[in-house]
């Protein structure tokens, strides 16, 4: 069966045409007032130019504590590095030299490592002679050092996550001032002027927020690693100091010095060549 399409005369075209025209202005009406408006206003200003724009006179204190965020973060990412607090194979080359009795090569292996572990094993390791609590003392203080040093950094993220919002509450304050300003005048106010004053206010406040959030996210994050790390170090170091003590403890191993060595003469042996104290055997 075929179907046959009436002929349309040129006339009943153009109606179609012309209703379908008006269809598609009826659907979407906004395309042409957006083309009307577009032709009777200036082009909208990119939204983060404005932002940038409206803060105005607040970059002098905004800027540079954002760029002090950025350097603090950098250096305590540095500092908690795996590598700065348990360098990898140390414990491994130290048990090792400690198991073969070379107190003094340890002793020198600790300090010329200037990672936390070794750090801390050579303020436990100089006091060893006296005992081994006396060693553990020692570390464990050097360690609160280190924790004290990373924790006083990580303190100037929480202070920039506070100044953020009152440096936004106080742009804000000054923005509305700078609208009510505008009103007070009476009369028609100068919309433009109000608007300005609002989105400065606005602004500033976004920026302040802006910095603060990550602040308060790098805070926690760096505060709970500080913690992590300091007990990792503190744990290896304990271990290794009492494998030391130990060895040193063992028939034969040589006596612990002030520096993880053999004694000094005088210091509990006789010098070479000397004899025995009375009594001695």
């Amino acid at each position: 069966m075929n179907l046959v399409l009436p002929r349309l005369t040129p006339s009943a075209r153009a109606v179609l045409g012309f209703l379908f025209v008006v269809a598609v202005m009826l659907a979407f009406p906004s395309v042409a007032s957006a083309q009307e408006g577009e032709a009777a206003r200036p082009q909208a200003q990119n939204i983060f130019v404005h932002i940038i724009v409206s803060v105005g006179i607040f970059w002098v204190v905004l800027l540079p504590i954002s760029i002090a965020l950025v350097a603090i973060v950098v250096l305590l990412a540095l500092d908690l590095r795996p590598s700065s607090a348990i360098p990898p194979g140390f414990v491994d080359e130290f048990t090792d030299t400690v198991n073969k009795r070379k107190f003094k090569e340890a002793y020198e292996m600790a300090r010329n490592d200037p990672s936390f572990l070794g750090r801390v094993m050579t303020s436990g390791m100089a006091r060893l002679q006296y005992g081994l609590e006396d060693a553990r003392e020692a570390a464990g203080n050097t360690l609160e050092g280190i924790k004290s040093a990373a924790e006083q950094k990580n303190n100037y993220t929480a202070v920039v996550a506070t100044l953020g919002p009152l440096l936004g509450l106080v742009g804000t304050v000054f923005g509305m001032i700078e609208a009510f300003q505008e009103l007070a005048f009476g009369g028609q106010p100068n919309t433009a002027r109000l608007a300005d004053g609002i989105a400065h206010a606005l602004a500033v406040t976004l920026v302040g927020v802006a910095v603060s959030v990550p602040a308060i996210t790098f805070n926690t994050f760096f505060r709970n690693r500080i913690t992590q790390v300091m007990l990792d170090v503190g744990h290896t170091a304990d271990d290794l100091l009492t494998q030391m003590y130990h060895n040193s403890k063992k028939p034969g191993a040589p006596a612990m010095g002030p520096m993880g060595g053999p004694p000094a003469p005088g210091a509990g042996a006789p010098a070479p060549g000397q004899p025995a104290a009375p009594g001695a055997r």
